[in-house]
């Protein structure tokens, strides 16, 4: 009896197990089409606030929305965030993630989304395989690339990378993205 009581014991923990890796992939799909959600609002916002952006965005080899969240106290602060990339000609998605970490005298909440263009293959491979880091504070203003379409209130943050910062007030004159890297979400890939 007891060899029963061990087979059935193993037996509903195998389908246990499986019932939950079925949560954990439905939880996961939930979590993609929160990042969708998410990334076309971004997007329907910044075309709103900067209608050029949709041409640029529409040329791109490819693009990433990013949704932000960041804190500061003092003298450290830090944010997290997640979004997806989209590879124009494949309309392939790769999620990621994004950590960001500060220091200096300061403090304060922000919330706020990016969106990067991607003007070629190499950039936006590099982008998503070996993931980006903002070193430093990018305050230049962009008008226009060498194909004619208008980068205007976007800032050149890499070569062939441009980035759009749009806060809760509207377009940013300026990408605060010091100390940010950002990298595959292999939870969701």
């Amino acid at each position: 009896m007891n060899a029963y009581r061990l087979i059935g014991a193993l037996g509903l923990a195998i389908l246990l197990m499986g019932a939950g890796s079925t949560f954990a992939a439905s939880d996961k799909e939930a979590q993609r089409a929160e990042i969708r959600k998410t990334s076309k609002e971004i997007l329907t916002k910044l075309y709103k606030v900067q209608p050029s952006a949709r041409k640029a965005v529409g040329a791109a080899v490819g693009y990433a929305v990013f949704s932000n969240f960041g804190m500061k106290i003092l003298f450290a602060g830090g944010g997290t965030g997640h979004g997806m990339v989209v590879e124009q000609a494949t309309k392939k998605e790769t999620f990621m993630k994004m950590v960001e970490v500060q220091a200096g005298l300061g403090m304060g909440i922000k919330k706020f989304k990016l969106v990067f263009v991607f003007q070629n293959q190499q950039a936006l491979n590099t982008f998503i395989n070996t993931g980006w880091e903002a070193t430093a504070q990018t305050t230049a203003a962009a008008i226009g690339d060498d194909k004619g379409v208008s980068l205007q209130g976007a800032v050149a943050v890499s070569p062939g990378v441009w980035v759009y910062q749009i806060t809760d007030k509207g377009l940013a004159l300026e990408a605060t993205i010091k100390g940010t890297k950002y990298f595959k979400n292999d939870d969701l890939n």
